[in-house]
């Protein structure tokens, strides 16, 4: 994300930690908990509260980390020797318990066509193990509901399930609204904490070949905003994305009510 949002800190903070434990929690995410003495420090904001994520790739034996200035991290970042960086993603808080320091990262699980797990990031997660290093980089909330909000709707694919998890539980008790959340199977729908006018549209995709947020997108295009007082957060593949956000500004929603992001962008398989 290039620009600076309102609600990043004005001076990040790198925190080191290491892997406790890690689990399958369903077919398609595998979670990472983590935990540290400076994680005690780390002040949990809920919503989609989301860090940078480095660590080590295979061949490397210690964990560099850039050097932090104000929010400038990507130059230094860049600086280091190649066989010296070590891996950076963008992923959101799926829990976080202050009395033990421990905090929750999910793993989108992608399985390739020949069965092979892709990704860099999953790949390390499904592999690690207890002590294994790695590094925080807080980034605060993207999410910004504006206070005069009338309805929250909230659209997301897989990738977007631990930012959408974390925004349900956080709303204020009174929040009207809608979440539209895509996941690859049945077995990968979870329990939300949700205020009681927010409702739950489960799109269970299932169906491999098809592309991720598709069918998200496809139930946001039969959504209507109840007025133009909304508030919409859609992350995930970038067509749902940007498409998501195309439609509900030709249904009347203001521009500065929309908050979009592609976390991704999937990529068309070429046949052999």
């Amino acid at each position: 994300m290039a620009k600076i949002h309102r609600l990043m800190p004005q001076h990040p903070r790198m925190f080191r930690a290491e892997v406790v434990r890690t689990e399958r929690v369903s077919p398609s995410m595998h979670r990472v908990t983590v935990t540290g003495p400076e994680l005690s420090a780390f002040e949990w904001l809920g919503y989609d509260h989301w860090f940078r994520l480095f660590f080590p790739l295979p061949h490397q034996k210690t964990l560099r980390l850039p050097e932090i200035d104000g929010t400038r991290w990507w130059q230094p970042y860049l600086a280091i020797p190649e066989e010296e960086r070590p891996h950076c993603a963008n992923y959101t808080v799926a829990d976080f318990r202050p009395e033990s320091a421990e905090l929750d990262i999910d793993f989108v699980v992608h399985i390739g066509p020949s069965g092979e797990l892709e990704g860099g990031a999953a790949i390390w997660a499904c592999a690690a193990q207890a002590g294994d290093i790695l590094a925080l980089l807080d980034q605060g909330v993207l999410f910004d509901c504006p206070q005069d909000a009338s309805e929250v709707l909230v659209v997301a694919d897989e990738t977007g399930l631990p930012a959408a998890t974390g925004i349900l539980r956080s709303l204020p008790p009174g929040t009207r609204g809608r979440l539209i959340q895509e996941v690859p199977t049945e077995a990968d729908r979870r329990p939300l904490t949700a205020p009681a006018g927010v409702s739950v549209t489960w799109v269970v995709r299932e169906d491999r070949a098809r592309v991720p947020g598709a069918g998200a997108l496809d139930e946001l295009l039969r959504h209507r905003p109840a007025d133009t007082a909304g508030y919409a957060f859609v992350v995930g593949e970038s067509t749902l994305a940007t498409e998501g956000r195309r439609h509900l500004r030709r249904a009347g929603l203001p521009k500065e009510r929309i908050f979009f992001s592609g976390f991704w962008k999937h990529e068309v398989r070429q046949a052999a």
